[in-house]
């Protein structure tokens, strides 16, 4: 292949570098106003009353409470939500009015005048605290929700699911050794740079179009359309640039209220949020609480295991329900253990709604699994590696809901990251290696694109599924540049417009150049055949003769012979043009129903296996942590482009030592007590290493070429490996999340000092 596995810059790079692409904080249109958001000062109070008079100063030209919102509650999987708080709050930050003014600062005076009566109530910010028997609901009406039929949900659950295999009881009284340990995690933030903004127009009474930097443009012109009671035809949305996302923009956040906005003033409204305001009301990752039991015989074969994790959910459900189901599959972990009894629950507090992040679920998770297989491995007097690789999936095996696996690479990907870092031995004193593997899954969804040759030559490729700045789109590119023997410069992408591009299930779960990929191979070999038909007429020959190269339509042994691929498509313009429609949907994973129970996604499609390793050293006069190696494996399916997958994994691994050592939104009362990058402990450049990567290639059956998905998984594994590397270096189990100096330090002096 000539343009497929081989490395390519990014197709959006050039108008990224130079600033010419337009993010949602640049978008502007005439006439436009500036709307801000009135936020609940308190975790949970009843509204007593609202008074907007003070806001009407000179320049205001609309102010909206609850009463002026249309009533009709949103949500995924469940409901819950309104626009505007009508009679009571739920979390600090949660909208309770809204304003629109000629000028950022005319808006922010508004808000400041406008006054809102509060009667505090009790708080619960706590899951612990939610589930104790006789809590108060945080949703006295929870059961009126509309839900999918599949969640399971009950007084502060917002949703439950169970994996339950062979016979856990019984294998836990004839094991050798049980083992029992709990693992916390904090919430932490997505920390991309633009805050989430949106621009409203309404065109007529209703039709309204939304320029944002949403991630899934066809969720939410759906959940607008569903809000303002409008087909969703006639609610059009156009994706700008993203300034980041990893999760955090998949689901509805200002565009709903500069709708409102804007067709009350009767003028276009921006709304842009403050970094504040990020911290604030987002959709942060979720905070995790795991207690894991698991039996082992003396040999250190692994045979049953208990586990349950709850998800602090938040005050809304937004995508908490369905989170579960990916928490028990990554609390089995990738190994062979036939007994199993694995739940996770997400819990309402009073706190902001927690959402998705990068691999949701998979960190916390595989934190806990990763971290517990290090620690049994030491309690047996067994080598962490040769433990794991004893009980690893492999070609064959069934995953925790019975799918049947092939095409396992864990073994390759554990030893390569071994042999790399120089396992197990340490180089100096206080410095320690530690190792982790995960799986993780290829979101499905559908997807389509339309393919069109141009008279020129090149080809233009439409597709709904926004560019997250992955480069995935790129990817997508190549493969259709690949199949019509074009370079990857005469492709152009057009992305992400509900009204002129076709559905997409959006930029999420690892998919995009999965999916969109695989529709636009679809797409490519229908206009080949196109092509080819045409071509055929001009150069005399059957169509199953000719080829495509560089541009042109050659006869297969005479290259002389040959059409350029522009006269093509301008011949193609007699029968209507050289275009076509691709098509994918992920076709589902077989898995045995019976063993699970509220499950929306019950197994890993197109699964993927990794391992990474580090080497660490600690300061035991302060129980400062420095990586000084990092090195991770990664089965990618297919290497479509080499150079954008390294950077997804480097990426990925800064993030998750992000969570590892320092990030972390703490909270008082409810209250979130971070609100700005400055004050978050986003990794610093000179605290991570260059993180050194393997791509390995073990075949999807699904995905183009064989590719899988590899947006996510990178995120997965560095907080187990950072826990298990500094316990090799001094000796100190963390069983918390973030893994902090303090947190080392005051374990040292614990113990006594460094074992």
């Amino acid at each position: 292949m000539n343009i497929v596995g081989r490395s390519a810059p990014r197709l959006d790079g050039p108008a990224k570098v130079t600033g010419r692409c337009v993010y949602a904080m640049d978008m502007a249109v005439p006439g436009m106003l500036w709307g801000r958001i009135a936020r609940s000062v308190h975790a949970h109070a009843r509204i007593r009353r609202i008074d907007t008079s003070g806001a009407w100063i000179p320049g205001v030209m609309a102010v909206v409470t609850s009463q002026d919102a249309p009533p009709r509650r949103f949500g995924g999987l469940v409901k819950d939500e309104t626009m505007l708080a009508a009679d009571v709050v739920r979390y600090a930050g949660q909208p309770v009015a809204a304003v629109a003014a000629t000028s950022p600062e005319v808006a922010e005076e508004a808000l400041q005048r406008l006054q809102v009566e509060y009667e505090v109530l009790p708080a619960i910010t706590d899951p612990a605290q939610a589930l104790a028997p006789g809590a108060p609901l945080v949703h006295d009406a929870w059961e009126e929700y509309a839900a999918h039929p599949q969640v399971v949900r009950h007084g502060n659950i917002c949703g439950e699911a169970s994996v339950v295999r062979g016979d856990v009881d019984r294998a836990f009284a004839q094991a050798d050794a049980v083992f029992e340990d709990t693992f916390t995690t904090a919430p932490v933030h997505q920390a991309y740079l633009e805050p989430r903004a949106a621009v409203a127009v309404w065109e007529t009474a209703s039709r309204l179009v939304v320029y944002s930097n949403t991630q899934l443009p066809f969720e939410l012109q759906n959940t607008l359309a569903e809000i303002f009671e409008l087909p969703p035809g006639n609610v059009r949305v156009v994706v700008t640039g993203i300034g980041g996302g990893f999760g955090g923009k998949l689901r509805v956040g200002v565009e709903h209220i500069a709708a409102l906005l804007a067709r009350r003033a009767t003028r276009p409204v921006k709304v842009a949020l403050s970094m504040e305001e990020e911290f604030l009301a987002a959709y942060p990752r979720h905070a995790v609480h795991v207690r894991l039991r698991t039996a082992v015989r003396r040999d250190g074969t692994l045979v049953a295991k208990e586990a349950t994790a709850t998800l602090d959910a938040g005050a809304y459900s937004g995508s908490s329900p369905g989170l579960p189901s990916v928490a028990t599959l990554v609390l089995a972990g990738p190994y062979r253990i036939p007994h199993l009894r694995v739940t996770a629950r997400a819990v309402y507090t009073h706190k902001q709604n927690f959402g998705s992040y990068r691999a949701p679920m998979g960190p916390q998770c595989a934190f806990a699994v990763e971290s517990q297989m290090d620690m049994i491995a030491r309690r047996l007097g067994l080598d962490p590696l040769e433990f794991r690789l004893k009980n690893i999936l492999r070609d064959g095996d069934t995953g925790p809901t019975g799918q049947v696996l092939g095409r396992v690479g864990l073994e390759d990907a554990l030893r390569r990251v071994a042999d790399a870092i120089g396992w197990p031995l340490a180089s100096a004193p206080h410095r320690g290696k530690g190792l982790a593997c995960t799986w993780w899954t290829t979101t499905g969804g559908p997807s389509a694109v339309y393919a069109a040759l141009r008279a020129d030559g090149s080809v233009t490729l439409a597709t709904g599924c926004a560019e997250l700045g992955t480069g995935a789109l790129t990817g997508a590119a190549q493969i259709l540049a690949e199949e019509l023997g074009v370079d990857l410069d005469r492709i152009t992408v057009t992305s992400a417009d509900t009204a002129a591009t076709p559905y997409d299930y959006g930029a999420q779960g690892s998919r995009t150049a999965f999916s969109v990929g695989n529709a636009a191979r679809r797409a490519a070999a229908e206009l080949r055949r196109q092509i080819l038909d045409v071509a055929a007429d001009v150069l005399e020959a059957h169509p199953r003769d000719l080829q495509l190269r560089q541009g042109y339509v050659t006869v297969a042994g005479t290259p002389g012979r040959r059409v350029a691929l522009g006269e093509v498509a301008r011949l193609g313009l007699q029968r209507g043009g050289i275009l076509a429609t691709g098509t994918f949907v992920a076709p589902p994973t077989p898995y045995d129903p019976a063993c699970v129970r509220g499950h929306v996604y019950p197994a890993f499609h197109s699964p993927s296996f990794h391992a990474h390793a580090a080497e660490v050293e600690v300061d035991p006069e302060t129980g400062e942590i420095r990586v000084l190696r990092y090195v991770a494996a990664h089965d990618v399916g297919f290497a479509i482009n080499p150079r954008l997958i390294e950077g997804q994994i480097q990426g990925g691994v800064v993030q998750g030592l992000g969570q590892a050592l320092w990030e972390q939104i703490p909270y008082e009362n409810g209250q979130p007590l971070v609100h700005n990058l400055t004050d978050y402990g986003v990794p610093r450049i000179t605290a991570v290493p260059f993180v050194e990567s393997t791509l390995l290639e073990y075949p999807s059956d699904v995905g183009p070429y064989g590719a899988k998905g590899v947006g996510e998984p990178p995120i997965i594994a560095p907080a187990a490996v950072v826990a298990n590397a500094v316990h090799a270096a001094v000796g100190v189990r963390i069983t918390s999340l973030p893994i902090t100096a303090p947190a080392v330090y005051a374990a040292l002096r614990h113990t006594g000092g460094i074992r």
